[in-house]
């Protein structure tokens, strides 16, 4: 289970990432002032598990943005991967972004194997609540509950 638990103040960070193929800019506080935010990590574009739940993410978006939540997909992939992920298994519904190092050690999401760190991320799902608060965490390999987690905390939120 990640380090960073619900109730705690979610760490704020800048990144770069893609929208149906094309290159933006991300600031969660930012995002914050429109609602809460969905941030999945997933260890890499275009694996097998990361595309299915690229693809599940990518079917339940409307849903997400109906609740009025922010989804972003992070994964420690280059912004070219990400450009090519953003329309080819996010089918141009949802960003993906770059998690960086910091982001990463910030998010507790380093996928180890054995106890060494791969460079990649876990498969952790955060719902962020607008006051900045972690509402869950949610931290599985098993790609297929993440969705139904996250939206039914974000539906949470609004009650």
């Amino acid at each position: 289970m990640a380090d960073l638990t619900e109730g705690a103040r979610a760490p704020d960070f800048t990144t770069d990432g893609a929208l149906a193929g094309k290159a933006f800019h991300f600031h969660l506080a930012e995002a914050l002032k429109h609602g809460p935010v969905v941030l999945y990590f997933y260890p890499k574009a275009f694996t097998s598990g990361c595309t299915l739940e690229a693809h599940a993410f990518a079917e339940a978006a409307p849903q997400f943005k109906a609740a009025g939540a922010t989804l972003l997909g992070m994964s420690a992939d280059d912004l070219p991967a990400l450009e090519k992920f953003s329309v080819a298994e996010c089918r141009n519904a949802f960003p993906v972004a770059t998690a960086t190092p910091a982001t990463i050690k910030a998010y507790d999401v380093p996928l180890k194997m054995v106890g060494v760190s791969t460079g990649l991320t876990s498969r952790t799902s955060y719902v962020i609540a607008p006051d900045g608060r972690v509402a869950l965490v949610y931290d599985n390999m098993d790609y297929k509950d993440h969705v139904a987690k996250t939206l039914a905390a974000v539906k949470a939120l609004k009650k």
